[in-house]
């Protein structure tokens, strides 16, 4: 096989490999008790079908000696070179890390493989190749595995092996799949196929002809090709459009190979002359390809006999791209563009996944990421200068910035859909014109990882919030320690460099914007740390005398200036005083739910680890607990000039009748309010419960709305949400 395109001294390097690792393997044994070296040269035997390059052959023999022998990438790299080398290292597992958990171990192995995909695309090849042979001999597992291993097949290595268009392995990775993870549906519906061909190839035969007789006689050479659905594709129609077994099994497929683009659209027009078209089910993958440079025209006709037939219509050229996909690159090097388009696809694709992996924060979120983005199904729209833009289907004007460029899709502001003026969670249609109004002060809002669907404006988004997270958790971080540290008499900006480093290297922690960002976050309690900070500080080159003298005259400056009179230059409020709150805090700064606080309120704030610091209401409930532990919680007060509305729940209590939730809701609308949701609750007593959310801007603003409902007849009591007072 390896000598009909390769040339004698790259078949040699080959066989050497394979000595090389046979005598690697030499002691090792599959499940199934064969020599372990026929796993590798199965794996070698499929990428030689492909016709890939003889150093990917060399690597496919060699892929499993770095994870499960003593040879080390060095080696290989002296013995073959460097090249052949890094593919076997991409495609090694992580053995030498220990992981949390098997989730996290595995996702961390596919980001490996990722990435080195991304470096070079014959990594993923051997790993299809390999996953392919671990499928063909999966009888050998226990039950529990043999179905974890082929859930991971089908949800992540078909589409891999669809997004990169190679059919040959998609499809006996999908079956092998489905027969691993249901054997029993699998076993059932292959023998309902098998019941149900009976007459099926006669009729497929005659239309095969037909087909083939009509297009001869329009002069366009070309071949018809009548093919089965396979049993995983059968079982997902059902599945997904809930059809029955016959209503699937009766469609009929044909494939038609002619010699260049023009003829397709002849052929087209031929065979809808000959059958009647199916309206609404033609598309042109031809001018517009799919992500992995599939190019086709698909139809579905009314076939003879009642039953209806799916032709694909495509050149030489696309039907290779169709069945290796990027493997085509090294099948077919003719240097046609449908095999450059493929190529090329599938290298903007890896890009994409660069960008995903530098923004994501783990590799658990990086495998999310790349799930989403494997999604087949897609939408086409157009920039306002015409260039389309393939996107998955639900996508929206965010996904499609994002798409377009980062910097788009960090500054998006607005969108217009078709010239018109769209919420940015508007589900885009194909064929629609999409433009994005940007500002040079806008950025990524936390709301839109609700409705984003591509993997590359999640993670960019994600990226994005981390970041801004971090810059805001270091400035409430330094309030929080600046108010701590003011009890000692101290201030952030009088610890000297000395007594700060001696502090982050007991925590250890790499800097000071580090220790604020943890302070911010609620991971560190700041009064803890402003007690080592000015321990540390007033100890610098004293002795144990001179420390307790000096932490005694602190404690009494401390205690003169809490208590003096104002006149003698005390400031009995300064230590005591309670952070400020201006609403503008952002992400680290967080309103409970429970009793929802608004300006106005006395509030307090509750640290918790990881999301910075929760503000309650005094009179909460939640925090009872919390106020036995002076370290957990931090007095807060709201700025005389605090900005932004704030989420408040009110019950309006009014009279059954019609009309009253439109005379209720107008007159909030009246005081600049915002509904944000409303429920309704029937008492049964002729009185309902009218439940509102509403953003407002302060407790007198609250007031005023309810003044204004009390003036209404049809309302007996309005009351605000549990917590607030």
């Amino acid at each position: 096989m390896l000598d009909s395109y390769l040339d004698k001294t790259q078949v040699q390097e080959v066989y050497r490999a394979y000595l090389f690792g046979a005598e690697a393997h030499k002691d090792q044994k599959r499940h199934s008790g064969e020599p372990y070296i026929y796993h590798p040269l199965e794996v070698a035997r499929t990428l030689a079908e492909l016709r890939l390059d003889h150093k990917s052959i060399i690597a496919a023999i060699l892929h499993d000696v770095i994870e499960d022998t003593s040879t080390a990438k060095e080696t290989i790299a002296l013995e073959f070179d460097s090249e052949v080398a890094d593919l076997v290292d991409g495609v090694s597992k992580l053995t030498q890390i220990k992981f949390e958990s098997k989730a996290e171990a595995q996702a961390e192995n596919f980001r490996k493989l990722m990435l080195a995909m991304t470096k070079d695309i014959r990594v993923i090849m051997i790993k299809l190749a390999d996953r392919l042979h671990n499928m063909r001999t999966l009888s050998g597992m226990r039950p529990d595995k043999r179905r974890r291993i082929a859930r991971e097949t089908l949800d992540v290595y078909v589409p891999i092996a669809n997004r990169l268009g190679i059919n040959t392995l998609r499809v006996e990775l999908q079956e092998l799949g489905f027969e691993g993870l249901y054997p029993m549906r699998a076993r059932i519906l292959r023998a309902a196929i098998k019941r149900a061909r009976g007459n099926r190839k006669e009729i497929i035969h005659k239309i095969q002809t037909a087909i083939g007789e009509r297009l001869t006689q329009e002069d366009l050479p070309a071949q018809v090709f009548g093919r089965e659905k396979h049993a995983f594709s059968i079982y997902q129609k059902m599945r997904t459009k809930h059809l029955s077994f016959s209503e699937v099994f009766d469609v009929y497929a044909f494939r038609i190979v002619v010699d260049k683009v023009d003829t397709c659209y002849r052929a087209l027009g031929t065979v809808h002359n000959l059958y009647k078209p199916l309206p609404g089910k033609f598309k042109d993958y031809i001018a517009i390809p799919k992500k992995n440079g599939y190019q086709s025209l698909h139809t579905v006709l009314f076939g003879p006999y009642g039953v209806p037939i799916e032709a694909q219509i495509r050149t030489q050229d696309m039907d290779r791209v169709a069945e290796a996909g990027v493997a085509a690159h090294w099948l077919y090097k003719t240097g046609e563009g449908g095999l450059a388009t493929s190529h090329s696809r599938a290298n903007e694709w890896l890009r994409n996944l660069l960008d995903m992996q530098k923004n994501a924060g783990n590799s658990l979120e990086f495998l999310e990421n790349v799930k989403i983005d494997l999604f087949p199904d897609v939408v086409y729209v157009f920039t306002p200068r015409g260039d389309i833009i393939e996107l998955p289907r639900g996508a929206t004007p965010v996904d499609f910035a994002y798409a377009v460029h980062t910097t788009v899709g960090d500054t998006c502001v607005a969108a217009k859909v078709d010239r018109q003026i769209a919420p940015l969670r508007t589900r885009l249609l194909t064929g629609q014109t999409v433009e994005i109004v940007t500002a040079i002060g806008g950025k990524p809002n936390p709301s839109w990882l609700g409705f984003v669907v591509t993997g590359k404006a999640r993670a960019q988004i994600r990226h994005y919030l981390k970041n801004l997270q971090t810059d805001e958790a270091a400035v409430l971080g330094k309030r929080l320690l600046d108010q701590a540290l003011a009890s000692h008499g101290l201030s952030l900006d009088d610890i000297k460099p000395e007594p700060m480093q001696r502090v982050l290297t007991a925590l250890r922690i790499k800097s000071p914007d580090a220790l604020l960002g943890d302070v911010g976050l609620g991971n560190r309690i700041a009064a803890l740390v402003a007690r080592q900070l000015t321990d540390e500080q007033m100890g610098e080159g004293l002795t144990n005398q001179d420390k307790s003298t000096r932490t005694g005259q602190a404690k009494l400056k401390n205690m003169l200036t809490r208590y003096a009179p104002s006149w003698l230059g005390g400031d009995k409020e300064a230590p005591t005083r309670p952070l400020a709150i201006t609403g503008t805090e952002g992400i680290v700064v967080n309103y409970a739910k429970c009793c929802r606080p608004i300006p106005g309120d006395p509030i307090i704030g509750v640290f918790s680890p990881g999301r910075g610091m929760v503000i309650h209401t005094d009179s909460c409930k939640n925090i009872r607990d919390f106020k036995k532990h002076p370290d957990k919680w931090v007095g807060l007060q709201w700025e005389s000039d605090t900005q932004g509305e704030f989420p408040v729940d009110i019950r309006v209590v009014a009279k059954n009748q019609r009309g009253v939730l439109a005379t209720v809701a107008a007159a909030i609308a009246e005081k600049e309010v915002n509904i944000e949701n409303v429920t309704i609750d029937d008492r049964g007593d002729s009185l309902t419960d009218l439940n509102f959310l509403i953003q407002v801007r302060d407790r007198k603003h609250l007031a005023d709305i309810m003044r204004r409902l009390r003036t209404i007849d049809a309302v007996s009591k309005i009351t605000r949400g549990k917590g607030g007072s």
